[in-house]
């Protein structure tokens, strides 16, 4: 089979969606060796570089000019399948030639409009409903994605697929205590710190977290909080909250860090903190338990599904719920212990290696399904 794929968020800084087009895809080149790959991209950068059944198409544009051309070249390469990890556009306008497979990783643009990106909403909204009807089989990132699919698109469940995300090998892999150590004075770390992972963005809900915080400085001055990850959008009212409580000294944001420094955070950090309001998975908790810190959650769509019971689920709106299990956590190492234990369990069960040779099953099913 010749199989093209968009691949534009695998590279550079990745969060989310671009973590799971990565880790899928290179799992998927590492297990097929038979057919043959087009990766489409607007960039130079190819982190599948090192597969040889690959052949990079780099279209130099932006926008919708970049899937207007994309879709030109489709109509000559004439793909088996075309599988789209992160975008809805090119689904929505295929040729009836080409067999379309997406993934749908949540429906915030539908359920929570005002907790997301103007711009993506706009797009999704307009986009979704039609790649659905194009698609030949939809891939989702957890069961609850998949339940919200089905009420409000009434999408056939027999042609839904779940592709669950995992954490990525780096966070297994041992880390020195060498480098622990020199990622804590590079970034000038404090001895005791809670931990917070995510775009600073509203959905994420960290002025919860730092409200949570507050109450929590009142039993336990001598912690800090660590908020990790760039800047998205309508971030300002993180750092109104900062500066309305004094907290310049007590809120620490290092930005976006590669895998190897996040992982040394996550050993450093006494507990991590996941406050979202909606995840259609939610991969930084399993980055957490992979290495071995205690796991505080939202109690929201997909994540009690994949926390399971190797975390503490809250109300993600009750700064004083939050507040409780932060201190209780704090206060008893025998939880602590239990959960970092339960955590390193739960976080193995969930592979990129096992994922991508189902979505390579899926791919192969197409084969002789006609359009």
């Amino acid at each position: 089979m010749k199989i093209a794929i968009d691949i534009r968020d695998a590279a550079g800084e990745k969060t989310g969606k671009g973590i799971y087009a990565f880790g899928l895809i290179n799992n998927i080149l590492k297990l097929d060796q038979e057919n043959h790959y087009l990766l489409y991209t607007d960039s130079e950068k190819n982190p599948f570089q090192n597969h040889k059944n690959v052949t990079l198409k780099v279209i130099a544009k932006k926008g919708l000019r970049w899937h207007l051309e994309v879709l030109k070249h489709l109509k000559i390469e004439k793909p088996d399948l075309f599988f789209a990890p992160t975008s809805y556009i090119i689904p929505s306008l295929a040729p009836k030639f080409l067999k379309v497979i997406i993934t749908v990783h949540d429906l915030v643009a539908f359920l929570m409009p005002g907790n997301h990106n103007a711009k993506a909403v706009l797009i999704e909204r307009l986009t979704l409903k039609r790649a659905l009807k194009k698609a030949t089989q939809v891939f989702v990132v957890s069961n609850n994605t998949k339940n919200d699919l089905q009420k409000m698109f009434k999408y056939p469940s027999p042609q839904i697929q779940c592709i669950p995300c995992a954490p990525s090998e780096d966070f297994h892999s041992e880390i020195s205590q060498k480098k622990i150590e020199a990622v804590r004075k590079k970034h000038q770390l404090p001895e005791k710190f809670i931990l917070g992972v995510g775009t600073l963005e509203p959905r994420k809900n960290f002025p919860s977290l730092i409200k949570s915080f507050i109450i929590v400085k009142k039993k336990h001055p001598e912690y800090k909080l660590v908020i990790v990850g760039k800047k998205g959008w309508k971030y300002e009212e993180i750092f109104q909250l900062i500066k309305q409580h004094k907290l310049e000294e007590e809120v620490i944001f290092p930005g976006y860090l590669n895998n190897e420094e996040l992982k040394a955070f996550y050993h450093l950090a006494t507990l991590f903190v996941f406050p979202s309001l909606y995840e259609g998975f939610g991969i930084p908790p399993l980055e957490a338990m992979s290495s071995g810190c205690p796991v505080i959650s939202s109690n929201v769509a997909s994540l009690p599904e994949v926390i399971g019971d190797a975390g503490l689920l809250i109300d993600p709106k009750s700064t004083n719920k939050i507040a409780e299990s932060i201190i209780s956590l704090l206060e008893n190492d025998q939880i602590r212990t239990m959960l970092i234990e339960r955590g390193f369990r739960r976080a193995q069960k969930f592979s990129w290696e096992n994922s991508a040779q189902a979505a390579l099953e899926a791919f192969k099913s197409q084969k002789d399904l006609s359009v």
